[in-house]
This record gives C-alpha cells, sequence and structure tokens, in this order.
C-alpha cells in the first residue's frame, strides 16, 4: 500500500525493533547522528515503559519513526499509550523478501531484522503508512468478533470428533440427540453415551426429557422412543462402548462450555455493535446479519483516510488476484499473504449475500457458467462487493438495491440478462 501523503515530516530518530517472546532486540540512529545504537530489552512492560519514556526525555517529545514486524499484539497495545512513537507496520513477507535480497544466505537472525526493520523505518516507510488505530470502542468490537469466530472454530472442532466418536459406538444419537452445536444435545449424551444406557432408560424419562427441551409434539415423541426400543447396537465389544461412553461425556463438557461461553460474546457484539457509527451502513448489506456485519465494520474501522481505494481494500484482504507476468507468459493466481480472518470475512460475507441479493445471485451463476468453482466464483463476487462497500463507507451511505441496478445498466452489464426473467 503506497502512503499518498509525502513522508516530509523530520523525525527525531528512526527505530527498528524485532519483538520477541522473551525479548525485544532494537536498532535506533538519531536524526543527528551517524552512529546506530543497538538495545535489549527484556520482555517486562516496566522496561519497555522506562525505555519509551527515556525516548520522550532525550528527543523532546518529538517523533519518531518505529518500524515493527507485527500487525497487533502485546508490543502494538503498549506503543499505542505514546503519541509520539509514529508505527510502521512492515508486512512479514515483505521483510522476509527485504532480507532474503539484503543476505544472499537467506540467513535469519533477531540483530539483523532490527537493523532491517531499521533500513526499512529511514528509507522505505513511504511504502506504508503511519499506523492510524481506530477508536477503542472500535478495537474492542474488532477483537470481539474475532475471538467469537475462534470459539465457534472451536465448537465446529469438537463437534467433528464427537459426529465421528458417535458414528464408531452409537450412530442412532446423532438423529435423536439434536443439532450437536446446542444445550439440547449436550445434555441427551450427556446422559445416556451409550445405546445401553438409552434403552434403559423409563419411558416416562424420555418424554420428560424432549418436553423440558421444548419438544412438544407427542406424535413424534412417540414415534422416537419406539425406535429407541427397537434400536439395534452397532457393536457389541465393551472395549469400544464403555471407552467411547467415556470420551462421549468428555467431549460434551467441552462442548458444553463452548456453546455457552459464545453467547455472552454475541450478545456483547450485539451491544457495542449498536453503538457503532456505522452501525446502520453495514447491517444495510443484504447477507450481512448479526455475525458478519460487525466483521465487516472492523474490516474497513473509523478512521477513512486508512484506504485511498476500493483496489487498496482488495489487494490488503487477499480478494483480489496476483497477477504475474514475464516476457510472453502470464498468470492469474489466487493472493495467499493476507490476514486470514480479513479475508475470511468478505468471503463469506459475500457467500452469504448469493441467496439474499438477487444480482449477486446472477453473478456467482454468471462466474459458474464461465467454469470457475464455487470459492473462485465467490471470491470474484466478494471482489464486486469490496467496491460497493468501500464507497458506501467512504461516502456514509446506506447500501441501496436500486441505485447499484442502476449502475448495472449504464454498463450494459450481462448479469442483467440473468435478471431479467426473474423481473
Amino acid at each position: 500500500m503506497t502512503n499518498t501523503s509525502p513522508e516530509s515530516l523530520a523525525y527525531a530518530a528512526c527505530i527498528g525493533l524485532d519483538w520477541a517472546d522473551k525479548q525485544h532486540l532494537i536498532c535506533l540512529q538519531a536524526a543527528d547522528s551517524k552512529r546506530i545504537e543497538t538495545l535489549t530489552l527484556q520482555q517486562k512492560p516496566e522496561m519497555l515503559h522506562d525505555w519509551l519514556i527515556g525516548l520522550r526525555h532525550r528527543f523532546g517529545g518529538r517523533p519518531v519513526a518505529l518500524a515493527i514486524e507485527q500487525t497487533r499484539g502485546a508490543v502494538i497495545h503498549a506503543l499505542l499509550r505514546y503519541d509520539f512513537v509514529h508505527i510502521y507496520r512492515v508486512p512479514p513477507k515483505s521483510l522476509a523478501r527485504y532480507r532474503e535480497a539484503m543476505h544472499a544466505s537467506y540467513a535469519k537472525d533477531d540483530p539483523s531484522d532490527a537493523a532491517l526493520l531499521l533500513e526499512w523505518a529511514q528509507f522505505h516507510r513511504d511504502k506504508v503508512r503511519v499506523w492510524v488505530p481506530d477508536s477503542p470502542q472500535s478495537r474492542a468490537l474488532a477483537r470481539l468478533v474475532e475471538f467469537r469466530r475462534k470459539a465457534v472454530n472451536d465448537r465446529v472442532r469438537v463437534g467433528n470428533k464427537l459426529t465421528q466418536l458417535l458414528k464408531e459406538s452409537f450412530p442412532q444419537a446423532l438423529d435423536w440427540a439434536g443439532s450437536l452445536d446446542t444445550l439440547m444435545a449436550c445434555d441427551f449424551l450427556d446422559r445416556w453415551p451409550s445405546l445401553s444406557m438409552l434403552q434403559r432408560a423409563r419411558t416416562k424419562s424420555l418424554q420428560q426429557f424432549y418436553y423440558q427441551h421444548h419438544c412438544r409434539n407427542s406424535a413424534a415423541i412417540q414415534e422416537r422412543i419406539q425406535e429407541i426400543r427397537s434400536a439395534v447396537a452397532l457393536t457389541h465389544d465393551p472395549a469400544v462402548l464403555e471407552t467411547s461412553a467415556l470420551m462421549v461425556r468428555m467431549l460434551v463438557a467441552e462442548l458444553r462450555v463452548l456453546i455457552r461461553q459464545i453467547q455472552p460474546l454475541e450478545r456483547e457484539i450485539e451491544q457495542r455493535f449498536r453503538q457503532h457509527p456505522d452501525q446502520e451502513i453495514f447491517d444495510s448489506l443484504p447477507g450481512a446479519g448479526a455475525a458478519l456485519a460487525p466483521r465487516l465494520a472492523v474490516a474497513l474501522g473509523t478512521d477513512r483516510s486508512r484506504f485511498a481505494s476500493a483496489v487498496e481494500v482488495q489487494q490488503y484482504s487477499g480478494i483480489a488476484p496476483v497477477t504475474r507476468r514475464s516476457g510472453k507468459s502470464c498468470c492469474v493466481l489466487h493472493r495467499w499473504a493476507a490476514p486470514k480472518f480479513l479475508k475470511q470475512s468478505f468471503h463469506e460475507f459475500a457467500a452469504n449475500s448469493i441467496p439474499k441479493c438477487p444480482w449477486a445471485k446472477a453473478y456467482y451463476q454468471t462466474m459458474l457458467q464461465k467454469g470457475n468453482k464455487h470459492h473462485a466464483a465467490v471470491r470474484s463476487l466478494a471482489y464486486k462487493w469490496i467496491r460497493i462497500i468501500y464507497r458506501c463507507w467512504k461516502d456514509r451511505i446506506l447500501y441501496d438495491e436500486m441505485t447499484y441496478l442502476k449502475a448495472l445498466s449504464r454498463r450494459h452489464s450481462p448479469v442483467l440478462q440473468r435478471l431479467a426473467p426473474a423481473a
């Protein structure tokens, strides 16, 4: 991402900071000196704070340029307290390529990385922008939506393990317990982790269980009880049944915790998103919903100078493809070097918009007809959506379906041909 504003600010010093788990390696060169100073700091908040306070006094509060190979983390959070520190976040892959260019041996060492980051702060900071953090409320929302996604991933992981275990020992439970991402399924499997235990249960107990979990169709309950009574076990091997029952209860305990913890996360996200200044913009997007609207909001942030164009968002998120051209050869590839969660947010929103938005469905079908596979077609759709979302975000306007359809009509888009029969 190229900085559109000239880097004419005279920094009091340039700093390269190589962060590590136990210590930080620092290379510093003051503007009025040719000497490069090196320093090692232990990973302790007090030591980092004292060093930064010392920098403030040494340079009289004048700004310093600090390059760091990190997108977020403990050090970034600590540096936010000091407004005189201008942070240049160097993409890890960019630094790796720069390291390979400078060191033919491909050697990697923390002190040399700190020196390379210093060079970046001195000579290449025009390639990135000074990082301007979002408001605390927006950063909190960004952390919450990512925590929720990770918790959901954990729930799916545990659910998949439980599904596989039940297929080996008690496959009927997958029909009788309900969806495994519910507390009803957890209660069912915790109480009856094997078919033999379930068949020993009284009819009244089974009826009460389903009534307590809001299953009030008496005929359906009676039919299910009859299925339980006539069911045949997949295996009678005690080595399989006894160990599986134990493991089922262990996985259910883990799954129950995840299900219960996701709910307060979702409530907190909903509450904070209602207070977000751009909440109405992202709620107006078809298919965004309660989960994806906050993710799209934090993907763009509250600093409207961060991205100069929609192309920058497309490239930074990894949705835009990479073109490699050499001589007569040319190929277009999927962009892998990108923030994973950000890329997932746009990809998942595009997929969710297909059944909710007629033109998105028509465009997706057009891409499939051209020979693209599902994910490639969704990425192409996400590429279009980013342009729309960016304009709504930049101009602070709600998404309007008719406005975009008129734009398609002016450009004589072939997508309209698929929309015509539906109209």
